[in-house]
């Protein structure tokens, strides 16, 4: 699992809310979803999102309401994953039943608009010649992954048996 692409960087505390604000929250159409992601804060992530680029946050990103469809915005808008300094817990663990790829660690050397390449299976990230080490996800987590979400992992598998 590696990708190239844009990075997306926001701040300590990015709230759910601030993902998917609740007053446009209305749908579970991951199209209509990935076109309010970041409307209040960022207004133009929906139009100039691209596949394969990265949101990069701070200190707890995801934090707040447990709303899956933070996760399943992020998902839809083409995002290939998320590099933070932590997570909110709920948040992590929508994602990771979504499929989307995380990596923990510190984020202040990843800018704005930079282009990097990520390998969400060992945590690697390289910026222009550099090599970034981040955390990545724990076995039993990538696995599922691996798999595009949590369904598709039961859907295969048949249970929820790691290993």
């Amino acid at each position: 699992m590696i990708t190239t692409g844009r990075v997306w960087k926001f701040w300590d505390n990015v709230s759910t809310d601030e993902i998917t604000p609740g007053r446009y929250n209305l749908t579970k159409d991951p199209q209509e979803l990935a076109r309010i992601a970041f409307i209040e804060v960022r207004p133009e992530f929906a139009e100039k999102v691209r596949r394969g680029d990265v949101v990069v946050g701070g200190k707890n990103f995801g934090i707040g309401s447990s709303r899956e469809s933070a996760a399943l915005a992020l998902k839809a808008a083409g995002v290939s994953g998320i590099i933070a300094k932590s997570f909110g817990r709920i948040f992590y663990r929508n994602a990771v039943n979504l499929g989307i790829p995380l990596l923990i660690g510190d984020t202040d050397e990843l800018e704005d608009g930079d282009v990097i390449t990520v390998n969400w299976e060992t945590g690697e990230v390289r910026k222009n010649g550099q090599t970034l080490q981040f955390e990545p996800l724990p076995g039993f987590l990538l696995e599922i992954v691996r798999e595009g979400g949590i369904l598709e992992f039961i859907r295969r598998r048949g249970d929820l048996c790691i290993g």
